[in-house]
Parts: C-alpha cells; sequence; structure tokens
C-alpha cells in the first residue's frame, strides 16, 4: 500500500509530505482548492506525462515520491527482477522534471526508464478518475479478472501446460517433416552418392598408405637409370670387377717376382672383395626401390580417386567410410520416414485433443463464473443510482484463430445503460460520474481478486447525494477492508465513512499562491463536513448534522 507521498515544487505545492495509513482516505476541500494536482503529482510518480509546467514558478526544478510497502509475493518484484534490481521491503518511485523540461526517473534510487516505471506503478496502484482509460476499462485485462474471481488457477495452468505440449508436438511434426522434404528432394543425389562410396570401398588411413608407396616408388624411378650404369660399369664381361679379376691373375703369376708385387696382390684381392660386396647390395638396393612403372601407375590411379572423391564431398579421404555410413543412414531414414511422420502427426492430434478439452473447462467455468459476477453486479447498481443499467459479462468462443495459452475465450466487461439499449463496453457508453460508480460496482463485487494494493478514486461521487452518496461511502468502507482505498471527494456522506481525512487548502503566503494539505483531528472533520454540508457559512444545525454523521459512521 502507499505509505508516503512527498512532493516538491509541483505546481502550487512547495513542499508537502504525507503519510497515509491503511483503509479508506479521504481528500476534500473547496472547488479549486488543489485536490487535482495531488493526483497529478501522484500520477507523475507513477510514470505518467511530465512537462515543465508541473514546475512551481520560481524552482529549478520539481520532485515527486511515492513509498510503498510491498509484500514479497507482488508482482512489482518481478518486473524489478527482469532488470536486475534486487530489493525487499519497499518499493520507492521518484520522478523529478526541470524547469527546462528534462525529466529522470528513480526506483528504489536507482534510475530507470519512465516506462519500468509506469509498469512498476500501474501494479501498485490504480487511479479511477472521471477521464479514466485504464484498470477495470482495458478490456485485455477483463479474462484474468474473470479467472481470479472464479477462482480458475488450475484450470489456466492446466490450459496453458497443455497447450506447451501442444506446440511442442506441431514443432516436432513440422521439424520432421521439413527433414523428410529435403531429403525426398535430394533422394536421387543420395542413391548415387552411395553407389558412388560403396563402388570406391575407400578405408581409413588408405591415402597414407598410398602416399607413402608412391613417393618410393617415384624415388625408385628417378634412381632407376644411375644404378644401370653403375651396374654396367660394375658387372658383365667388360665390368669394373671383371677387369680387376684379370688383372689380379695376371699378377699372381708373376708376384713371386718381388716381394712388394706380393703385397700389391692382396690388396688387389682385397678391392676383388668389397667390390663383391658392393655389386650385392646394389642388386638389393633396386630390388628395395621398387621402380615398377605400371605398379606406379596403379598406385597413383587409386590414390587419385580417394582425393576427388573426398573433394566432391568436401571432406577428408579418412572420413569417406564414416560419410557412406551416414548417408546409408539417412537413406533407411527416408523408407521409414513416412510411418514416423505418421506417428509424431498422431501425437500432434492427441495433444491437439488435451488442449481443446482443457480449454472447453475452462471456457464452461468461465461462463458459470460470468454469471456470478453479473448477479454480484447487479446487486451494487440499484443503490448507487445505477439501477436502470444491465451489466453483462461477455465470454465468447474467439474460434481457432484466437487459440492461445489462455484458452479460446475473448472476454470483456458490458453495459447497458437504460433499458432496451444493446450492450457495450463500459468506456464507449458510461461517463463521469456514472462510470466511476460502475468502476466501483465492479470493485466490490472483484474485492476478494487481485488488484493493485491501492485504489484511489477521483469524485466518484460527482452529481449525486443524499443515499446515493451514502451508499457509495458505504462500498468504499467495505473495498478499503481488502485494499487500501483514497477518494477524493465532495460529498460528506463518503467524507463522513473515512479512517483519515485531509482538507486541501489554497492560500495567499508573501504574494505567491500556495496549496497546503492536513490531516484532521475530530473536531476539524465536523467542522469540514459540516461546510460540505452547508457552505462557506457553517452553520450549527450544519455541525449537528456532521456530528450525525460521524456517529452513524462509527
Amino acid at each position: 500500500m502507499l505509505v508516503l507521498l512527498d512532493i516538491r515544487n509541483i505546481v502550487l505545492i512547495e513542499a508537502l509530505t504525507l503519510a497515509f495509513p491503511a483503509g479508506l482516505s479521504v481528500l476534500t476541500g473547496e472547488t479549486g482548492a488543489g485536490k487535482s494536482i495531488l493526483l497529478d503529482a501522484l500520477g507523475l510518480a507513477m510514470g505518467g506525462r511530465g512537462d515543465a509546467s508541473l514546475v512551481r514558478a520560481g524552482a529549478d526544478a520539481g520532485r515527486v515520491t511515492a513509498q510503498f510497502d510491498v509484500a514479497d509475493d507482488h508482482p512489482a518484484w518481478a518486473l524489478l527482477a527482469d532488470q536486475d534490481m534486487q530489493a525487499s521491503g519497499s518499493v520507492i518511485l521518484r520522478r523529478q522534471i526541470k524547469a527546462d523540461g528534462g525529466s529522470r526517473a528513480f526506483v528504489n534510487d536507482m534510475p530507470v526508464s519512465v516506462n519500468l516505471l509506469r509498469e512498476v506503478g500501474a501494479s501498485l496502484i490504480e487511479i479511477h478518475g472521471q477521464s479514466d482509460d485504464r484498470g477495470l476499462l482495458a478490456a485485455r485485462g477483463h479474462r484474468a479478472l474473470l479467472d481470479s474471481f472464479g477462482g480458475h488457477d488450475a484450470l489456466v495452468q492446466d490450459v496453458r501446460a497443455a497447450w506447451d505440449g501442444w506446440g511442442n508436438a506441431r514443432r516436432a511434426e513440422a521439424e520432421a517433416v521439413e527433414r523428410l522434404a529435403a531429403d525426398a528432394k535430394d533422394r536421387e543425389w543420395l542413391d548415387h552418392a552411395i553407389a558412388e562410396l560403396t563402388a570406391l570401398g575407400a578405408e581409413t588411413g588408405e591415402e597414407a598408405v598410398l602416399a607413402d608407396a608412391r613417393a618410393a616408388m617415384q624415388k625408385g624411378a628417378r634412381l632407376a637409370d644411375d644404378l644401370g650404369s653403375i651396374e654396367t660399369l660394375m658387372s658383365g664381361n667388360d665390368g669394373g670387377i671383371a677387369k680387376l679379376a684379370q688383372a689380379a691373375r695376371r699378377l699372381d703369376r708373376i708376384a713371386g717376382e718381388h716381394a712388394m708385387l706380393g703385397e700389391a696382390l692382396e690388396s688387389l684381392d682385397r678391392a676383388l672383395v668389397e667390390a663383391g660386396e658392393a655389386e650385392t647390395r646394389l642388386a638389393a638396393a633396386v630390388q628395395a626401390l621398387d621402380a615398377d612403372p605400371a605398379k606406379l601407375e596403379t598406385t597413383e590411379s587409386r590414390l587419385f580417386e580417394l582425393r576427388a572423391m573426398a573433394r566432391k564431398h568436401r571432406t577428408e579421404c579418412d572420413a569417406l567410410p564414416a560419410l557412406l555410413v551416414t548417408l546409408a543412414g539417412r537413406a533407411e531414414a527416408l523408407v521409414a520416414g513416412t510411418s514416423g511422420l505418421a506417428v509424431l502427426a498422431q501425437a500432434t492430434k492427441a495433444a491437439q485433443a488435451r488442449w481443446l478439452a482443457a480449454a472447453d473447462a475452462l471456457a464452461k467455468a468461465r461462463r458459470a463464473a460470468a454469471a456470478r459476477l453479473d448477479t454480484a453486479v447487479a446487486a451494487e447498481l440499484a443503490p448507487l443510482k445505477l439501477d436502470a443499467a444491465k451489466f453483462h459479462t461477455m465470454v465468447a468462443d474467439t474460434g481457432e484463430a484466437g487459440f492461445g495459452p489462455d484458452g479460446r475465450d475473448r472476454v470483456e466487461f458490458e453495459i447497458a445503460t437504460n433499458p432496451g439499449a444493446p450492450f457495450a463496453p463500459l468506456i464507449k457508453i458510461a461517463s463521469g460520474g456514472e462510470l466511476s460508480r460502475f468502476i466501483l460496482a465492479l470493485k466490490v463485487a472483484l474485492a476478494q481478486t487481485g488488484s493493485a494494493g491501492t485504489l484511489i478514486f477521483d469524485e466518484i461521487d460527482r452529481g449525486v447525494g443524499g443515499a446515493v452518496a451514502s451508499a457509495i461511502g458505504d462500498r468504499l468502507s467495505r473495498l478499503a477492508g481488502q485494499v487500501q482505498v483514497l477518494c477524493v471527494t465532495h460529498s460528506p456522506q463518503v467524507a463522513a465513512r473515512a479512517d483519515q481525512q485531509w482538507r486541501i487548502a489554497k492560500h495567499v503566503r508573501g504574494g505567491a499562491t500556495r496549496t497546503d494539505v492536513a490531516a484532521l483531528d475530530a473536531d476539524e472533520r465536523r467542522e469540514e463536513i459540516a461546510r460540505m454540508l452547508s457552505g462557506a457559512d457553517v452553520t450549527e444545525e450544519a455541525r449537528a448534522q456532521a456530528a450525525r454523521l460521524l456517529e452513524r459512521e462509527i
């Protein structure tokens, strides 16, 4: 509830701090005293439109602060949590307007946007006035109010859960259809790719083996000519080894002729042995280099086939076997896809049926609650001088176009102000005090449902008096047993029902006009109500009548 309102330099108010209690509080005063300034100032703190004309003449800036005590489960905390603003206990809204038109907004001393200030403010307080176009008049909120009145929380949750399930089933089916359509479109390519990969028969690691073999054979081909020339020089009848052997035989015949010739023969024999070993190793090297041109061609052909296929599928050679498995799986899924899609379609149909059943149950409950609400509001209309009017809660099936997480119903509060007149939305028919009294009747009927913790009524009693004004005061008092109620009133009957009364007055001080607000004690209340009864000249009879009103309402 609103516990404090602090106003600085707004229009005719220089400095004002009001502490509000629970229950029913009224603001009274002569016409033109400035009661609307208080509401304008509060509206500013709630995110209403602000401009430089609101700043008191001569001041650089105006400021309004509104402090609320808020329960831990209040929706305001969720709004602040969405902005990473954590707090508890009190919510303090502050708005500052500069004389040059600049504006700043704060929640709990943290700068925020005016939009956030307006959202938080709307969750804390409702203002119903002569030109009210929010709150109960906004048709978008009527369904939630009816559900709260009817106690439909469990049914609403069932519908939302069923809607989520239906949505999930539809998405799964749509994704499957999309996949099957894409695969069907590529079926010819898919079959061709599988045939190619199967024929190729690639193996993981095959590319590396082929590349190593090819490199070795290419090296052998480069060395083959040199090795052939070396073999010619060393081997055969005219090779180097044969000539060394011929020289050794001749030297052997004459080696005995001189000691040094014998040593030369030994060296020649060793050379023949080394040359023989070199010949053997060269032959082994030729064998190892494997310079077979036909084998090289076969190896290169296979390697090129593997690499060409990898490029075609934009992958690595070693990934070709896995690619074949993947494509084969897609082909199998395509074959089995029709039956799988049928299963998903059946699941979607079942999920839709669950939502329809839940939505139908909620719609039935809403129509029953609408009838009860119509009866409850009707009971409030006659005492409020609205006996010719009729109230109707319209619950209409939106059809498939309106299906959603909150069901299939459009809910709107309607009235007919004259016998035989058609029902229409409140805002299009009711006007002025009549509209405010309709709002009051609705609020009393919906007293147990969720609403803002503070309700403000601006001159709800305009144009009525006597028994009607007394009925208004009675209903405001009853409503104040559920939520905090503030009321700007000209009716002594309404003022007498208040738990707290303030008098708003305009004074001239130092050549400047100022608006002041004073809390009234018992004697001051009697005097103020007497003034409201008789006018500027308060009579003893008016004082006595005021006393009787206060005694009757205590």
